[in-house]
C-alpha cells in the first residue's frame, strides 16, 4: 500500500487484528480468507499507529462482517468449473427478541493444476480445499447495553511443488487451521454522551507443510510446523459531550506467542531449525479528538504511546485537517502523521538470525489532497500526492543476524473519478508509484523497490436494469515492476512484465428467491 511493504499494512477483521504472529514478518496471507460473509471493507491509507498502534505504517485493512437484522434471510450459494472446482456455502441471518444472528459456512475445493511451471512438462495436479464456518451473536440485554460474541473457524488443504523444472512433488501438502474468538460489552450511558466498548478477543494459527519422500524425490523429505496466537483486549470510549466534537481515548494490550519447527533431508545430510516457544506483550494508551465547524472545517488531532516488553516505549501522533468550501463543493485535505512496526518474534528470538536488542521500523507520512463534487455529490474528482519514509528497517549483517540498518522512500499521486446516475455507475482510479531503497550503504541504493509497480489503472462500471439485471465490467492494468531471479547467486534484477486483468459478470433475478 502506497509503495511499503505487505506486512506494513494491518489487517482488521470485526476488530480482531488478523495479522500472524508465527510469520517471520508477521504479515496476513489473504488466500484463505472467506469472503461470503463480508458485509464491507474500509481501507485509511498512510501511517495509522496512533489508533491501531504496530503494522500500520502503510495503511489499514478494516473488514467488517454481515449482522443480523429483524427481517430473516436464509441463503444457498452453489459455483463449479473447471479442474473439479466447486464452492458451496449456507447461510442464515435474522433476530430473535433481544438476539441477533448471523451464521455462514461454506466449502471450496478444486482438483487443481500443476503448481510447477507446466512448460517445463510438469503435469501433476495440486488441489485444494477449504471449509469455513462463520457466525456472529448480539444480545440487548437492554436499551443501552448489548453483548455481542464472534466466533471463525477455518480449516485448509492446499497441494504444493517445487520450484519450475522438474517441480512435480505429489506427496507436498500444505495445511492451514485457524480460529478467531471475539467478545465485546458496549454500553451507552449519561444519555447516550458516552460510549463504552470492552473487547477481548482470541485468535490462533497453525500451518503445516510435510514434503514426504516420492519416486522421483527419493531422498527429499521436510517438515514445517508454525503455529501463533494473540490474545488482545481492548477498552475504548467516546466521549459527545461537546457539540460537534468526539473525544476518543482507550487503552489496549496484547500477548503474540508462537513456535516453530522445521526438518528435512536432502542430497546435502539432514538439517533441523526449531524456534522454541516465545511470547512478547504489548500495551498502549490512546487520544484523539474530532472537531467539525459549520460543516466546513473538520480536524482530527491524536496520540498514542506504546510499551513494548522488548524495545521499551514509541510514541506516534497523527494530524488531519479537512476544509470543505460549500461555494464549489471542493474538498481540500491534509494529513501527516507517524507510524511503527515492532519487530516480530521470529526477529526477536530466533536461534540463528534473532536479536533480542532490535527497535521498531519507524515510518513518516504525509498527503495533500483536492476533492471536486458535483450533482449533489453523485459525481466526483479527487487527486492525491502522498509521500512516506521509513527508517530502522530490518536487514541483515553479514552474519544474517536482524539489525536495524535499511531506509526507505515512496512517494505517488492517487487520482480517483465516480459517476453515478439513476442506473448506472462508473468509476476509474490511476495510482502512481515511486520507491526506492534510501540506505546509502545498500547495493542498490537509489533503486526502485522490488514487485512495485510504477503505474496501476482500475475501471469499473455497473448497469442495472429495471431492479432484475445488472452487468458489470472492471479492468484493471497493473504495469511493469522489477524483482529478483533467486535460482541465481547472486540473485539477479529482472522485469517483471505488465498484465491486464478483466472481469465481465452479469445477473439476473427471476423473483424474489432465485436469481442467477
Amino acid at each position: 500500500m502506497r509503495g511499503t511493504n505487505s506486512n506494513h499494512t494491518l489487517v482488521i477483521l470485526d476488530g480482531v487484528e488478523l495479522n500472524d504472529p508465527s510469520s517471520p514478518s508477521n504479515a496476513f496471507d489473504f488466500s484463505t480468507l472467506n469472503v461470503n460473509d463480508i458485509s464491507r471493507i474500509e481501507i485509511v491509507r498512510g501511517s495509522q499507529s496512533t489508533l491501531y498502534g504496530s503494522d500500520a505504517i502503510g495503511g489499514v485493512i478494516n473488514i467488517i462482517t454481515k449482522k443480523g437484522s429483524t427481517l430473516p434471510q436464509f441463503n444457498f450459494e452453489g459455483e463449479a468449473g473447471s479442474n473439479n472446482y466447486y464452492r458451496s456455502s449456507l447461510s442464515a441471518l435474522g433476530s430473535y427478541e433481544k438476539i441477533n444472528y448471523s451464521i455462514y459456512a461454506s466449502r471450496a475445493s478444486s482438483k487443481g493444476i500443476s503448481a510447477a511451471n507446466s512448460i517445463y512438462g510438469n503435469i501433476e495436479k495440486d488441489g485444494f480445499d477449504n471449509t469455513s464456518f462463520a457466525s456472529n451473536i448480539e444480545y440487548h440485554f437492554e436499551k443501552n447495553w448489548k453483548v455481542e460474541f464472534n466466533y471463525k473457524f477455518l480449516k485448509a488443504n492446499t497441494d504444493l511443488d517445487q520450484n519450475e523444472k522438474f517441480g512435480d512433488d505429489p506427496n507436498y501438502n500444505f495445511k492451514q487451521e485457524e480460529q478467531m474468538f471475539k467478545i465485546k460489552v458496549t454500553s451507552f450511558q449519561f444519555d447516550d454522551l458516552w460510549k463504552q466498548e470492552l473487547s477481548t478477543s482470541f485468535i490462533r494459527r497453525f500451518s503445516n507443510a510435510i514434503d514426504l519422500p516420492d519416486a522421483v524425490n527419493k531422498m527429499t523429505s521436510s517438515d514445517s510446523y508454525n503455529n501463533g496466537s494473540r490474545l488482545k483486549i481492548d477498552w475504548q470510549n467516546n466521549l459527545f459531550v461537546f457539540q460537534n466534537n468526539i473525544i476518543t481515548f482507550g487503552l489496549d494490550s496484547e500477548v503474540e506467542s508462537a513456535y516453530s519447527s522445521y526438518f528435512s533431508n536432502s542430497e546435502w545430510g539432514p538439517f533441523n531449525s526449531i524456534f522454541p516457544k516465545q511470547s512478547t506483550r504489548t500495551t498502549g494508551a490512546y487520544l484523539q479528538n474530532q472537531f467539525e465547524y459549520d460543516k466546513s472545517f473538520f480536524i482530527t488531532a491524536g496520540l498514542r504511546y506504546d510499551l513494548h516488553k522488548k524495545f521499551g516505549s514509541v510514541t506516534t501522533f497523527r494530524f488531519s485537517p479537512v476544509y470543505y468550501l460549500k461555494s464549489t463543493n471542493t474538498k481540500f485535505r491534509f494529513s501527516y502523521g507517524n507510524g511503527f512496526k515492532a519487530p516480530s518474534l521470529y526477529y526477536l528470538f530466533d536461534p540463528s538470525f534473532g536479536n533480542p536488542d532490535l527497535k521498531p521500523e519507524k515510518s513518516k507520512s504525509w498527503d495533500f489532497g483536492v476533492e471536486q463534487f458535483f450533482e449533489n455529490s453523485n459525481h466526483s474528482i479527487s487527486l492525491t500526492y502522498f509521500s512516506t519514509k521509513i527508517e530502522d528497517m530490518f536487514g541483515y549483517d553479514k552474519n544474517f543476524k536482524t539489525i536495524n540498518i535499511s531506509k526507505a522512500k515512496t512517494s505517488g499521486i492517487e487520482l480517483i473519478s465516480k459517476f453515478m446516475f439513476d442506473n448506472f455507475t462508473v468509476s476509474a482510479n490511476y495510482t502512481y508509484t515511486f520507491a526506492i531503497d534510501d540506505y546509502e550503504k545498500s547495493s542498490e541504493y537509489k533503486q526502485e523497490l522490488l514487485r512495485r509497480p510504477k503505474n496501476q489503472f482500475y475501471f469499473y462500471t455497473n448497469y442495472n436494469f429495471n431492479n432484475n439485471f445488472d452487468f458489470s465490467f472492471s479492468l484493471k492494468y497493473v504495469g511493469k515492476r522489477f524483482d529478483k531471479d533467486f535460482s541465481t547467486f547472486p540473485a539477479k534484477r529482472i522485469t517483471l512484465t505488465d498484465y491486464t486483468l478483466i472481469n465481465l459478470n452479469t445477473n439476473y433475478k427471476f423473483n424474489d428467491m432465485i436469481s442467477i
